[in-house]
């Protein structure tokens, strides 16, 4: 007698690929998504992966499960030091809390340890409206503003070529993400 098959659809995890990636090429990560910050960093200098203090943020962040993925700090041709905290939201869907998720880890970094920090995002849900960008509020002549520039994968769609001929990993990594969508034609 022959077993019927069952078929169990099992949701990609994109998270880990992408964390293992940003701590093997950082720089390549930072030089792919986001150039004019890329070339502010003084690449003759070590740059460190800091994981310990990203866990002391988690911890002590009341914004559940949900956390930044990566924290960098970097030397700047200036010879300033500044943290890059990074957000990978490499979900299928958008997520109203994420502005002042950004917000709130920058600032958490900020109070704990005093340093220059600046967040960026990268998205890659399926929404080509779903574009944050910022964080704010205002009452009465009262106005906090944090803006953060994101990179949307879907904008790379219509890139497929040049993706194809790019030596930096994250291309790769792009197609990668985009892959399943190109088939069902999303």
């Amino acid at each position: 007698m022959n077993e019927p098959k069952i078929y169990i659809s099992v949701p990609a995890d994109y998270d880990k690929p992408w964390k293992e990636a940003l701590s093997l090429y950082f720089e390549q990560f930072l030089s792919f998504f986001f150039p004019a910050i890329h070339s502010q960093i003084d690449w003759t200098q070590p740059y460190r992966s800091l994981e310990k203090e990203l866990m002391e943020l988690v911890r002590d962040s009341d914004v559940g499960t949900q956390f930044a993925d990566k924290l960098f700090e970097v030397k700047l041709l200036n010879q300033q030091t500044v943290w890059i905290l990074i957000h990978v939201e490499v979900q299928s869907q958008t997520d109203p809390e994420f502005n002042q998720r950004v917000y709130r880890y920058n600032y958490r970094a900020l109070d704990k340890y005093n340093k220059p920090v600046v967040s960026v995002a990268i998205l890659g849900d399926d929404s080509p409206s779903w574009r944050p960008t910022e964080y704010s509020y205002s009452l009465d002549g009262y106005r906090l503003r944090m803006e953060f520039p994101t990179v949307k994968l879907l904008d790379y769609q219509s890139r497929w070529q040049e993706l194809e001929s790019e030596e930096n990993p994250f291309a790769l990594m792009v197609m990668a993400h985009l892959k399943p969508k190109r088939r069902t034609g999303r």
